[in-house]
């Protein structure tokens, strides 16, 4: 197997200009021309059979090597309305105008920059060593995972019937542990996530005469606080689940009652029926807490994002988890705990009914992570996802994402 990675000295100085590349044009979802239109140019130049707008901007390589299994490599390439503030020489100045209309900056703060170029670098090396396996590569790059529509957008737009069909689906996420290490999941992997808008109706007025109006402030401010109760009174200790309000919009002015407010709400869990029941209680707090109000208008929600519950198949994850200890040493291959975390990889494989198996791998620079656990200050000094000063220390980073890929790959064709 040795002689698989070699390949990666001969092209790890291109990838790493490319991550930077990739890092300092980040796209929002759905308009990732540009990141688009670079990956299908490499994926040419490795002599893979290209197509583009897959799902609106996905793209997806096949590369063919006779009689064998089909495996699914995916990687998605959406970035986030966040400003970056990592102070990198390469650090993204993008802005862009959002779903809304309004101009966000823009920055790879969830690492999909990393993905891609790691499945790049694997499809480089899974070529070098033709020799070594038999059977075909749907290489994807997702669009739109962060507002979970990419994923869905694809198995729309006919992927199953025009791509070769999978036998095992495979993917990887950087995440802040240490880097050089992978960390592996087996079932119930991470979170179904649910994000909605809901719009609460009051009665505008001078703030002079509140008598006079029905105060939507008010409303959502006691509706916010009244579904912090539901995961602590409704679910049992033995589920798990997650209401978080995101967002609360109410109002121009400090003398002015508005006429309505509105409330972003984001809900996890890892079982349909808790799911329900959350999802329910939250209708019935809001409403109840609308009527309390005096509201002359029912609230009204809207459904923003539905993530489905990502189930990493047992067999599946053992054997991929004995390559990675093959290629990485058994040091490095972790078991994590499920995550509340949320992604739209599990629809491919639930589409094709085949397996799916998801890992994360580390992007935090050992020594900074190692201080921060023994002062048991990880949360405080090493940023997440999502965060501003999110940025994967470039090695042994990358390695590890082009090895565990390739190293995974490779089990399943060999």
């Amino acid at each position: 197997m040795d002689e698989v990675f070699r390949r990666l000295d001969d092209i790890r100085d291109d990838l790493t200009a490319l991550y930077k590349d990739l890092h300092a044009h980040p796209e929002l979802s759905f308009q990732e021309y540009r990141t688009a239109a670079e990956v299908a140019r490499r994926l040419e130049a490795l002599g893979l059979e290209v197509t583009t707008g897959v799902g609106r901007t996905g793209v997806v390589g096949v590369l063919r090597n006779g009689a064998g299994p089909t495996v699914l490599l995916r990687a998605d390439f959406d970035a986030l309305p966040v400003l970056e503030q990592t102070g990198l020489d390469y650090a993204s100045a993008q802005r862009a105008t959002a779903a809304d209309g309004s101009d966000v900056p823009v920055m790879h703060a969830c690492g999909h920059d990393m993905h891609v170029t790691s499945l790049l670098g694997a499809l480089d090396l899974l070529i070098a060593a033709r020799s070594r396996w038999s059977g075909t590569v749907v290489a994807v790059f997702q669009p739109a995972e962060e507002i979970g529509a990419g994923a869905r957008a694809m198995l729309d737009d006919g992927f199953l019937e025009r791509f070769p069909r999978p036998d095992v689906c495979l993917g990887q996420h950087v995440f802040p542990f240490q880097s050089g290490f992978v960390g592996m999941m087996s079932g119930p992997s991470m979170s179904a996530a649910d994000s909605v808008k809901i719009t609460m109706f009051g009665r505008g007025g001078h703030g002079s005469q509140p008598q006079n109006a029905i105060d939507p402030v008010v409303m959502a401010s006691a509706t916010v606080m009244r579904l912090q109760t539901v995961v602590s009174r409704e679910v049992s200790g033995d589920d798990t689940a997650v209401v978080t309000v995101g967002s609360i919009r109410a109002g121009t002015k400090e003398n002015i009652i508005p006429d309505q407010a509105e409330l972003l709400v984001n809900i996890r869990s890892f079982d349909e029926r808790v799911r329900e029941r959350v999802l329910a209680a939250v209708r019935r707090i809001v409403r109840a807490e609308a009527i309390a109000s005096g509201a002359e208008r029912e609230p009204e929600f809207e459904e923003l994002t539905r993530f489905p519950l990502l189930v990493n198949d047992p067999d599946a994850t053992s054997r991929t988890t004995g390559a990675l200890r093959a290629a990485l040493g058994d040091h490095a291959v972790l078991d994590l705990p499920p995550a509340m975390a949320s992604e739209d990889v599990g629809l491919f494989g639930s589409a094709a009914g085949v397996p799916t198996c998801y890992w994360f791998f580390g992007g935090t620079e050992p020594g900074r992570f190692q201080r921060a656990l023994a002062e048991d200050r990880v949360a405080q000094e090493v940023p997440a996802n999502h965060s501003p000063g999110f940025a994967p220390v470039i090695e042994p980073t990358l390695t590890t994402g082009v090895t565990a890929l390739t190293a995974a790959a490779l089990e399943w064709l060999a």
